[in-house]
């Protein structure tokens, strides 16, 4: 366990996402001041210095690694990763090699991340398929997708393998003991769905987890699940369901109020429920989503990222960190492995 104050090998990818490098600069700020660690970001140095100016922060906590140039959403990922070897990401990436349980935090390019985090990082020995995970609300906490978009092609076992990252992050990270599993199928019947899903719920029933079977799509606001497990086509499908949704819910009840002189008075009478009940759903207060699997700590936070988001992605990394979680994921690999 690392005392406060120490280094705990953050990088934070100050380049990536739609508003870097100032809100990502202004997150690491946040973070440091609030948590007195000391982090690394990486990007073009003249910039963040200009970010960095306009804040009071303690200076040895902040070091900054130079990286000239940026992958761009738009360019293909693994090419970008081998081509651009002055870019934020692979600067990061390369330097964690170095580095013993190190995290790179990024808003930049998700197919780069993750192809960077295979190629410059690799696996962990024993994982088949490293998979990327997400937090999102449920009625009364949170629950873990896992795997939301890196393998669309599964076996099996690889489900299996999901359900186990999932579970070591939930107890390590969310603070969950014992988690429930849940496999997302079209029915909760053992039998029903297609043969992955049913090779896989024989595979999970018969393992070392908290297993409750299989949970339909309309259930998933509501499951007892902490951990949600399926392929990684149906996670993003699943994902990106659930965020429109709630955008045009919220967008919704909003033109709803806003209509007429009654509605602006009840709106203002449960302006703070409605402001709670968003909350919920806001990314930002997850950080971002974990990369289980590779060798170092991955988190890929939401291109959008605020500040805000940036400071919960550096307390996330620092559970990640603590809680020693890339030597409990190999530890497992091993074991089933044997």
């Amino acid at each position: 366990m690392k005392k406060e104050g120490d280094f705990l090998n953050i990088f934070l990818d100050a380049m990536g996402g739609d508003h870097a490098p100032f809100e990502i600069v202004k997150g690491a700020i946040d973070a440091v001041n609030e948590y007195d660690i000391a982090l690394i970001l990486v990007g073009r140095e003249d910039a963040i210095k200009t970010e960095l100016s306009k804040y009071t922060y303690p200076k040895d906590k902040i070091t900054i690694l130079h990286a000239e140039t940026v992958i761009e959403s738009s360019e293909e990922p693994a090419m970008a990763i081998r081509r651009k070897t002055d870019s934020s990401l692979v600067v990061a990436l390369e330097a964690m090699k170095t580095r013993e349980n190190a995290v790179l935090i990024s808003a930049g390019s998700t197919g780069a991340l993750l192809a960077g985090g295979l190629l410059k990082l690799g696996r962990i020995e024993g994982i088949k398929r490293p998979a990327l995970a997400a937090t999102l609300p449920k009625t009364g906490g949170v629950f873990l997708l896992i795997d939301t978009g890196a393998n669309s092609d599964c076996k099996p076992e690889y489900l299996e393998q999901f359900a186990q990252l999932g579970k070591i992050y939930s107890e390590n990270v969310l603070g969950k003991t014992n988690p429930k599993v849940g496999l997302i199928n079209i029915g909760v019947e053992a039998k029903k769905g297609n043969s992955l899903v049913k090779a896989a719920y024989e595979l999970l029933d018969a393992g070392n987890f908290n297993f409750l079977g299989n949970v339909e799509a309309r259930d998933i606001p509501e499951t007892e699940a902490d951990i949600l497990v399926c392929d990684g086509f149906t996670g993003n499908i699943v994902l990106k369901l659930t965020e429109g949704v709630v955008e045009y819910l919220l967008k919704g009840i909003k033109t709803s109020i806003m209509s007429n002189f009654k509605g602006k008075i009840g709106g203002l009478l449960i302006k703070s429920n409605l402001k709670s009940f968003k909350k919920q759903f806001d990314y930002a207060e997850y950080g971002g989503a974990p990369f289980l699997g590779v060798k170092g700590g991955i988190i890929k936070a939401h291109g959008s990222s605020n500040a805000f988001a940036i400071k919960n992605a550096v307390r996330q990394s620092i559970k990640f960190i603590e809680n020693d979680v890339l030597e409990k994921i190999s530890e497992n690999a091993k074991n089933m492995e044997a």
